[in-house]
């Protein structure tokens, strides 16, 4: 559903791209001919059937079947809703998305409301604590200094009930809005208050830097929680969302590495040394959302936690939660502190090389994984290598296929001597071939294809097109195609199929797009007007069965006679000769 977004803006937006840069900022593209390949990014497979076509401004996974423009990829790779990967494409254009009424009786909710109410929440917080003398000893105490401060928009949440209301909530629809964001809670008797006080504030913002939801910490330890986080809302997931995600981008044109950390002044303290690659979660384990997202983001992923038994156990957690996302290429390390050490604390008494140097000894996931599998094993017993490989074959049977599932399990095989029998993978969709065979279409769908592959050849058409009059499924649409391929000139293929995006035709004009189109431009040309000409003698046989048809009931009128004689005289008359 396009919402407010005008079609326009959507059409120039996919002339302004190149689907091969949206791709290649997130998969790896090797050249094959005049096309872009890749291991398909949506699902796990050893070979390339992943095409990207420059031509078409398209994509295509010939294994899953995945395909779509730069719009339709953005929404399944980083799993956004249509205006959202509108956003987030424009961005990257330097373009501002225009916003209309909405065109539908079902316009997608408009949030924007509660995206600046929030906003003014982290102003508001920022205000407060220049105002707190206790909030700013305890920022200086912690070795932040203003930039950082500043780039995290830390703040503070003063004291009292209603701090945040009286300032922000000025009318019943605010007042609702901070009910709907987690910024006020309610007593038994119904009465609202701050839902945070007297807490450091660290806003969290989403992957476009927007504010979604609040962190507050403590200033005493002898205060519970020590952390307090903002409650689920219509904008903010904590299972989904990673802190400062948005500000280990900001410093990174083409990130390689990520660490996770457990707490949000572990993060800022590591950004501040210098190492601004850190994010953390967001009072929950790791899920397999956050993993998803944090491959995403770089290929390299460091688990960084506490030597004690609960760091240990967030340690696996996050483990298994990686297992299904490790695809060749990815690597995951885990780094674990020595007693009575964060982050925080290492990186300011060992500065950033002193940290680096413990990223460096981190231990990969392959070493971690056999080392908590066989913590309380004895592998020098027969019953001991047993209990390790029932333990591990479940688990590396939950890897991606591929070439590091393949070696976990050699690995397994050598510590134990069983052999790795993995849970039996479920067996493929057959795959098409490299490139379809040219099947038999109508003639319709083979000048559609053809259109499709080169809509400059809507400009050998002039209207009124007389394949109109020929009853056949997709003829209209086919006449729409050239209208709107004549009124953009220079329009790529992409954006043709995207003007139909709320259609019923959408789909089937998207795998119209897959089809292998054979020829040179010049051949392809000769096609589409053969196969017009040949609907348009198609018409002309249409007719003259009706009329035929008519004639035998003893309906014509004088006109249809006429043009019955034509119709006839014309099927008699013996076809011209080459060169006449």
């Amino acid at each position: 559903m396009r919402g407010r977004i005008p079609d326009s803006f959507i059409d120039e937006l996919l002339t302004r791209v190149d689907i091969v840069d949206v791709i290649e900022r997130r998969v790896p593209l090797k050249k094959a001919g005049r096309e872009w390949t890749a291991c398909c990014p949506f699902h796990n497979e050893r070979s390339p059937s992943f095409y990207v076509s420059p031509q078409k401004q398209f994509f295509h996974c010939f294994g899953c079947g995945a395909h779509g423009s730069a719009i339709k990829f953005i929404m399944d790779y980083d799993r956004l809703e249509f205006p959202d990967a509108i956003e987030e494409l424009a961005q990257s254009a330097g373009l501002k998305v225009p916003y209309e009424g909405a065109r539908d009786d079902k316009p997608r909710e408009d949030r924007s409301d509660l995206y600046t109410l929030l906003d003014e929440a982290a102003s508001f917080y920022q205000r407060e604590l220049g105002n707190s003398p206790e909030a700013r000893a305890y920022i200086d105490r912690r070795g932040l200094d203003d930039d950082i401060v500043k780039r995290f928009r830390i703040g503070w949440a003063p004291a009292g009930f209603d701090g945040v209301l009286k300032a922000l909530g000025t009318t019943d629809r605010r007042r609702q809005l901070l009910n709907e964001a987690g910024m006020v809670a309610s007593n038994e008797r119904g009465n609202r208050y701050d839902r945070f006080r007297e807490r450091v504030m660290f806003p969290i913002l989403d992957r476009r830097g927007r504010v979604i939801a609040f962190g507050g910490r403590v200033l005493s330890s002898e205060q519970s929680p020590k952390y307090l986080n903002s409650p689920e809302t219509p904008l903010f997931h904590k299972g989904r969302e990673l802190f400062a995600l948005w500000q280990v981008k900001q410093a990174h044109q083409h990130l390689t590495r990520i660490m996770v950390v457990e707490g949000y002044m572990d993060v800022i303290a590591l950004h501040q040394a210098g190492l601004p690659i850190a994010v953390a979660t967001l009072g929950t384990a790791t899920t397999p959302e956050h993993a998803e997202v944090l491959f995403r983001a770089a290929p390299d992923v460091y688990f960084c936690f506490d030597g004690d038994r609960a760091g240990r156990q967030a340690a696996w957690r996050a483990l298994e939660s990686i297992l299904p996302r490790m695809r060749d290429g990815r690597q995951a390390h885990f780094l674990f502190l020595p007693d009575g050490e964060d982050p925080d604390t290492l990186v300011r008494k060992e500065g950033k090389d002193g940290f680096e140097q413990r990223m460096k000894n981190a231990m990969p996931m392959s070493e971690y994984f056999f080392e908590e599998l066989g913590r309380d094993v004895d592998t020098s017993r027969l019953d001991g290598k047993a209990r390790l490989a029932e333990r591990a074959r479940p688990l590396i049977a939950k890897l991606p296929d591929g070439a590091f599932r393949d070696l976990m399990a050699q690995e397994l095989q050598r510590r134990t001597g069983a052999r790795a029998v993995l849970e039996a993978e479920p067996e493929p969709a057959r795959r098409a071939p490299a490139r379809p065979a040219n099947v038999q279409r109508s003639l319709v769908r083979s000048a559609i294809t053809l259109l499709l592959a080169q809509p400059s050849l809507a400009d050998e058409v002039e209207p009124p097109y007389a394949f109109l009059r020929l009853d056949r499924p997709g003829v209209d649409l086919l006449a729409e195609l050239i209208d709107v391929a004549r009124a953009r000139p220079g329009i790529n293929p992409a954006v043709l199929v995207e003007h139909f995006l709320d259609r019923p035709e959408y789909p089937s004009l998207q795998k119209l797009m897959q089809a292998e189109v054979i020829g040179e431009a010049d051949m392809q040309r000769v096609e589409f007007l053969d196969a017009l000409a040949q609907m348009q003698r198609q018409v002309t046989t249409q007719r003259r069965e009706y009329l035929i048809a008519r004639s035998r009931e003893g309906v014509l009128d004088d006109t249809e006679k006429a043009e019955l004689r034509v119709l006839l005289a014309a099927r008699a008359a013996p076809a011209p000769a080459d060169g006449e």
